[in-house]
Parts: structure tokens; C-alpha cells; sequence
């Protein structure tokens, strides 16, 4: 649910994405590959096009973005491993300082060394209020960043943040190219230089990205040499054209990847996730903002037959942000299917059904829009059944399609059905998904929650490295949202690649919500071995 450049990408209209298959089919120019290309070539179809490519805007925050390394990196496992360190960093006792041994012998992919002088000017670019960086309170708990030498950083802290070492996967920026443009609109945005496996070579706004394998890579040169990310936004078209053999990959939603399930030539690939789908209740509209009808939705909802309908077994019911198999869940917390349960809390507030059914109170039909991002076939379904569900307990809730550029300034009004989810530690979504202070801030915090208590609980999650207290303020986050939903978390999704079965090393991650570019099997492109 934060303000993540890959949410904020305009969704194409079906006709447009169909004209631009057309095209990538016949046109010499499109993206080189697919089923009959060079073996030491990939093509992969992706949903989300990010806004921009600079670290210092957001673009590699998380890891993985191909074109930079971060200081860390996660492995197969999601555990901490070294990238642009040599060793992972030496933590004071206090947890205040954290110091960073650096690779030697880096360059940045024109030629001019990595130094600590590097890392500095990236971290302190992202915390210059003057940078449009929306993640930037993710970095809050960072004071000071300083060089130690050509080799090494050392970080000192506000205060204890026990995941504060996830945070240096952040991607490097070079200080010699981004430091002499504007930040916010310089060349640098679209044309980056970075030290990572892959060197951008194109990026047609709308249609695709393109790679090549970066030759002195510090951790050697990729086998596979040109590597292609074909921006496809509709669902439909992107399964057509991986049938086509315009594609090598492609993420596809659960129906769709079923109907390649008996072709020997491609392989599909299963990630689990923290990926929810979840529907905003914003505190500004007179229904979803009140307590009884938000409780009600909780109750109506039918999450289980969701995961079976619409996943088709591929991912869980969602009971709030964190999946029921992380240690992190807060035991108890679940919600049942409970339809009467509903109707009750609705008749107990004043919610009486009118002539028509839907209910209606102080004059106030209970009735709703609901906007889902238009060729997500995922968000359609969800919404349409959500919408079906809302019905019973005499609630109407009015489905609607849109781009983002529709949706955007509707959410402090307009529910919407939203997606977010985050591995590893609950501060990573919870913080910008429910903070009461970031609401309106992009897409930090949909549906304009507040809530004390949780703001309380979310800083002493925040300011602690004392894992009892971590689990504590934790448990208080999720137990909280049970009283007063400000969503209605609907399913976690696993999800679904499907790949030509052409190269060795292929694996998955346990995957955040934004997908697509640093996720899915070619998370490590970088490995990948063609077949003999």
C-alpha cells in the first residue's frame, strides 16, 4: 500500500494492449526472443511499468532491480546476504550503529569505481525533503550517514530499528552522474547507470524496457545477454501472447496460467507471497465510515470461496496484512463468514433495509463505488464478488473500472480495490498502510485510517529492538483492525509465472505485493543457464 512507483503506473485500455501485441508481433522492431529466440536472450511479460528508474526516486528500494545493487541483498531463502558489502554490516550493542565493510574492485557500468562516497549521497539524497522519494519514512530511524575511507559507511541510528539492515538492499546511485542533474527530472530518471548484472539500453514509456548483461559485473557476466520486460498490462493479452511465442514469460492470474498447464514446453512457476487484496474504506464517506458497516463487511465476506473461485486454490484467506502462516499473525484475529452476524450489526446501528433491499439510515442509503484498476482481471473479480457479498447484508456496492490517473483523487471518498503486502518485518507495510499521519500521502494509507491506539503501536513497533515488545505492539496493530476495519482484507494471492522451459536456475522468492519487475523467476535472471 505504499506510495510504490510500480502502483502508481497507468493501466492500458484492452484495445490499446491488443494493438501493441499486434505490433510486438509484427514489427521487426519489437521486443527480440520469445519462444524461438537465441537461447542466450529472454523476453518476459510484466503488468506494472515503474514512474522511473532512479534509486533516489524509489526504484530499487526493495532490491532486485537488475540495473543497481544495494549494500545487501536477499538470497533464494529472503535472507540477508552481502552485494556492494563485503560482509554483512557490525551492529553496536546499543543498535545504533551499523558499519558496512564495502566491495573492492567495483565499477559503476561506465567504468568509474564504487566508493563510499556513493552510498552517502544516495542515502542522504532520499532523506533531502527536497526529493519527490514517497518511502521516505521508511527511513526514518536513519540520523547520519558518513564515509569512512574509499570502503566504508557508517550508519548511526535515532533510534533502535531492529530491520533497519533490510533497508540497505536499497539500491546505489552514482554521485558522479545523479549529483550533477535535478534529482526529480533529470536524464538520470529514465537513463541510469548503476552496478548491477544489467546495463538499461531502452525504455519505450508504454511497451518495454530492454537490457543487456553488464560484462564486468562484479559478480560475473550474465549468460543471458539481452533481456527483455514487455510491459503488458491486460491479462488476457499477455496469456496471448506467451501462446503466441511472443513471450518467454509471463505472470498470468490463476485461469489463465491453468491453460498451460499440459504444454511440455513451458513451466509454471508458484511463489508465495504477503500479496493481499483488500478493499479501502475511506473515513470520508458517510458509509464506509462508519464503524458497524465496516464490521458488517468483515462478516459478509465469503474469503474462502474467493480463494477457491477466483484463485482457484492459489494463495489464502486474508485477515489483515499479515498472512495466517507468519509469525507475525496475531492468533485470534481471524474473521469467519458470517452473514446473520452481519445483518445483525447492521440492524443493532440503525442500518434498517429499505423497500429496495439495500439498507438505509438517517437517510443515508448504505451504498458505496468500488474502483478496481482497469485490465486486472484479479481486482475485477475480487471486486464483483465482494460486491455480491456486500448484496446479501443489503449493502450496494457499485463496481467501477479505472486508471489510476481516475482513481488517485477519488480514494478519500471512493473505496478501491487495492493490493499491498511486504516480507519480513510488519513494519515494511503496516506503517505506511495504516499510519493516520501519511494518509493522503500518495498511496500511503487508502483509506484515510485513524486510529490511536494503532498509530500508538505502530511507533513502539517502530522504536524497539526488543522482540517481545515488536510483538506486542504487532499483535495490538492487528487486534485493533478486528474492532474497526478500516479495509476489508479479502485474500492473500500466490502467484503465478509461467515460463518456456529453456534454462536452468530458475527459482522464486517469497514475493511483496509489487511484482513483476524484481520478482518472479527472473528475480535472478542473472543465473539463469540455458539448457544444452
Amino acid at each position: 500500500m505504499a506510495a510504490r512507483s510500480v502502483r502508481r503506473a497507468t493501466a492500458a485500455t484492452a484495445t490499446g494492449v491488443l494493438a501493441l501485441a499486434t505490433a510486438a508481433c509484427s514489427n521487426p522492431g519489437a521486443p527480440a526472443g520469445g519462444s524461438g529466440g537465441p537461447k542466450d536472450s529472454a523476453v518476459v511479460g510484466i503488468a506494472y511499468e515503474p514512474e522511473t528508474l532512479s534509486p533516489l526516486l524509489g526504484y530499487g528500494k526493495d532490491g532486485n532491480s537488475k540495473i543497481f545493487d544495494g549494500l545487501l541483498a536477499f538470497d533464494a531463502d529472503m535472507k540477508l546476504e552481502p552485494a556492494l558489502a563485503s560482509k554483512l554490516p557490525q551492529v553496536s550493542a546499543d543498535g545504533l550503529t551499523y558499519t558496512y565493510t564495502l566491495r573492492r574492485g567495483v565499477t559503476f557500468s561506465d567504468g568509474v569505481p564504487f566508493t563510499a562516497k556513493d552510498v552517502v549521497f544516495t542515502y542522504r539524497t532520499i532523506l533531502d525533503p527536497k526529493t519527490n522519494n514517497a518511502s521516505r519514512t521508511e527511513l526514518d530511524a536513519l540520523a547520519s550517514v558518513r564515509a569512512v575511507g574509499d570502503d566504508t559507511v557508517v550508519f548511526t541510528l535515532k533510534y533502535p530499528y531492529a530491520p533497519f539492515a533490510e533497508r540497505t538492499v536499497q539500491a546505489i546511485a552514482p554521485e558522479h552522474v545523479a549529483a550533477r542533474q535535478d534529482v526529480n527530472t533529470g536524464a538520470f530518471t529514465t537513463r541510469p547507470i548503476g552496478t548491477g548484472p544489467y546495463v538499461l539500453t531502452g525504455w519505450s514509456k508504454g511497451e518495454k524496457l530492454t537490457f543487456k548483461a553488464n560484462p564486468a559485473y562484479w559478480d560475473g557476466a550474465p549468460a543471458v545477454k539481452r533481456f527483455t520486460m514487455a510491459i503488458v498490462k491486460d491479462d488476457d493479452v499477455r496469456a496471448t501472447r506467451l501462446r503466441a511465442g511472443d513471450l518467454d514469460g509471463a505472470v498470468l492470474p490463476p485461469n489463465l496460467a491453468a491453460g498451460f498447464a499440459h504444454d511440455p514446453a513451458k513451466k509454471t512457476y508458484r511463489a508465495t507471497t504477503y500479496d493481499y487484496r483488500t478493499v479501502t474504506l475511506p473515513t470520508h464517506h458517510r458509509v464506509t465510515g462508519d464503524t458497524a458497516v465496516r464490521r458488517a463487511l468483515d462478516l459478509a465476506v465469503d474469503r474462502q470461496t474467493m480463494v477457491d473461485k477466483i484463485l482457484e486454490g492459489a494463495g489464502k484467506p486474508a485477515h489483515g496484512p499479515v498472512p495466517t502462516g507468519s509469525s507475525w499473525f496475531a492468533e485470534g484475529t481471524e474473521r469467519r463468514h458470517d452473514l446473520a452476524g452481519a445483518r445483525k450489526i447492521l440492524d443493532e446501528a440503525g442500518w434498517k433495509p429499505g423497500p429496495d433491499g439495500v439498507r438505509v439510515k438517517d437517510g443515508a442509503r448504505a451504498a458505496f463505488p468500488l474502483w478496481y484498476l482497469s485490465g486486472d482481471k484479479l481486482r475485477q473479480d475480487h471486486a464483483l464478488a465482494y460486491a455480491s457479498d456486500a448484496k446479501k447484508a443489503g449493502i450496494d456496492v457499485t463496481t467501477q473500472a479505472g486508471t489510476w490517473e481516475v482513481i488517485e483523487p477519488r480514494m478519500r471518498t471512493d473505496a478501491v480495490l487495492a493490493g499491498g503486502g511486504s516480507p519480513g518485518d510488519p513494519d515494511f507495510d503496516q506503517y505506511p498502510l495504516l499510519k493516520s499521519s501519511l494518509a493522503g500521502d500518495g498511496f500511503n494509507n487508502m483509506a484515510w485510517y485513524d486510529n490511536k491506539t494503532v498509530d500508538r503501536a505502530l511507533e513502539d513497533g517502530r522504536r524497539t529492538n526488543d522482540p517481545a515488545e515488536r510483538r506486542a505492539a504487532y499483535d495490538t496493530v492487528q487486534r485493533e483492525l478486528a474492532k474497526n476495519p478500516g479495509y476489508t482484507f479479502l485474500t492473500h494471492i500466490d502467484h503465478l509465472y509461467v515460463v518456456n522451459d529453456r534454462w536452468d536456475g530458475l527459482n522464486t522468492q517469497v514475493e511483496p505485493h509489487d511484482h513483476g519487475l524484481a520478482s518472479g523467476p527472473w528475480w535472478n535472471v542473472e543465473n539463469w543457464k540455458p539448457k544444452r
